[in-house]
């Protein structure tokens, strides 16, 4: 799966001088109709083996690495993450397109529907069929992938994908994206219950012949307190 006209490249990388010892990273991920994408930038070196790899760049000597990593996503998908989390540091040898021996990596999300900003020098690819990409970038790829699905179950990220109001439909099938996973509809609503996610609108919508499905929207915080974070049974 590809989109190439969705979004902006990463910045160039700054000037040498001013460089850290370390570089920043971010695999950003979307949904792309049933499946989930993962954001490239074409190589800025033509003579690199390959042809893509994920957003970076250099940290300015005033930013912070949170600071930084949204800098380096907006600059490669024009728009704000929703979500956004470090995955850790890697230093393990690998190469990277800007030869850094360091890099601090962050997973972040955005929203297919707002991706609308044409660029030929960036593409989506599925996750499960990514592009080859630097061998430092290959691993982040997969730690970022780990790191997003298990924070699901204490972080809304699913709902950050989301209009503000949704069915339970709607959400189910968004966890099964980012999850890579069936989920079974009876003990899917149960976990929502009993994490109190949710909570039913004044809103319906009709659905053809069959029973018009409600529409939700994500609880506030203050009512979730206490509660058990949301655990699944997968099929």
């Amino acid at each position: 799966m590809r989109d190439r006209d969705l979004a902006t490249s990463s910045s160039p990388a700054r000037a040498t001088s001013r460089r850290p010892p370390y570089s920043i990273d971010v695999i950003l991920f979307t949904p792309r109709g049933a499946q989930l994408a993962v954001l490239c930038v074409r190589a800025a070196d033509p003579r690199s083996r390959e042809r893509w790899q994920l957003p970076t760049d250099w940290a300015a000597g005033d930013e912070t690495l949170d600071v930084a990593a949204r800098r380096v996503a907006r600059a490669a998908a024009g728009v704000e993450p929703t979500w956004m989390e470090q995955v850790g540091a890697f230093a393990d040898g690998q190469r990277h397109p800007g030869g850094a021996t360091l890099t601090v990596a962050f997973v972040a999300v955005v929203p297919a529907t707002v991706l609308d900003v044409a660029n030929p020098d960036v593409a989506w690819f599925s996750v499960g069929e990514p592009p080859t990409l630097p061998p430092r970038h290959r691993v982040m790829l997969d730690a970022a992938l780990e790191t997003l699905r298990t924070r699901m179950d204490y972080a809304p990220i699913a709902f950050k994908l989301l209009p503000a109001m949704f069915t339970l439909s709607e959400l189910q099938q968004m966890y099964e994206i980012l999850l890579g996973r069936r989920l079974h509809k009876a003990s899917f609503r149960r976990a929502l219950q009993g994490a109190v996610l949710v909570e039913p609108t004044e809103e319906w919508r009709s659905e053809g012949r069959g029973r018009p499905a409600q529409f939700y929207r994500f609880a506030p915080r203050k009512r979730r307190q206490g509660r058990r974070p949301v655990r699944f049974d997968l099929l």
